[in-house]
């Protein structure tokens, strides 16, 4: 089973186009990031566990539906904070996490800087979000701190990825689903993605 979901969907190639656009400034980043997020939020949402509920209308008892499991989302700070509230939109009960790592910037690779996480990791369903999926080894140590904290449940959702990010968590990881808005050509020697949309981070905070 493609463990890679990219999402095609008209509304979310439009957001997509404003936030790889330089011109856009702070205030309209965020904004158009809260909305492409519950596009990804929405797709990545689609097959996450149901269970039957007993429920009375005004006239009758039916049957309807429930959450199986509870949703936890772990936001990869820091630009992961930035797709949090797209989530919450549609599951507003869903517990928020954070882990913080920084990549350094001579070996690519994450360094930790920061952990925390809900209670009850082991019985959710954990979403992973992070605006960019580059190199993959923040999402690969972001799902492997999960694993072994006790997730069995473990989804990726990224706004735009590099094929060597999706290849990276997808050799580690095989069972875990990857939600994307788009897959972008490449990597360049930064480790930056190409034509990607810059620094998420810098443009969610205004640090550029």
């Amino acid at each position: 089973m493609p463990t890679l979901h990219v999402v095609d969907h008209p509304l979310l190639a439009r957001e997509l186009t404003v936030l790889r656009d330089a011109a856009t400034g702070l205030e309209q980043f965020r904004a158009v990031l809260a909305v492409a997020a519950g596009v990804l939020a929405y797709e990545a949402l689609r097959d996450i566990p149901v269970a039957q509920v007993t429920v009375r209308t005004p006239l009758e008892e039916t049957t309807g539906t429930a959450l199986g499991r509870p949703v936890m989302v772990i936001a990869v700070l820091r630009a992961g904070l930035g797709m949090v509230d797209g989530f919450l939109r549609l599951v507003p009960g869903a517990a928020v996490g954070h882990l913080g790592m920084r990549r350094n910037e001579a070996t690519l690779q994450p360094e930790d800087y920061y952990e925390s996480l809900p209670a009850g990791v082991a019985a959710a369903t954990v979403f992973v979000v992070d605006p960019m999926l580059a190199t993959g080894g923040s999402a690969v140590a972001a799902l492997t701190r999960l694993e072994r904290a006790g997730a069995t449940d473990l989804r990726l959702v990224c706004l735009v990825a590099a094929p060597e990010g999706v290849a990276a968590v997808q050799q580690r990881f095989p069972q875990v689903p990857i939600t994307v808005g788009a897959v972008d050509r490449e990597l360049d020697e930064r480790g930056y993605i190409r034509p990607g949309l810059g620094d998420a981070g810098d443009r969610i905070f205004g640090t550029e």
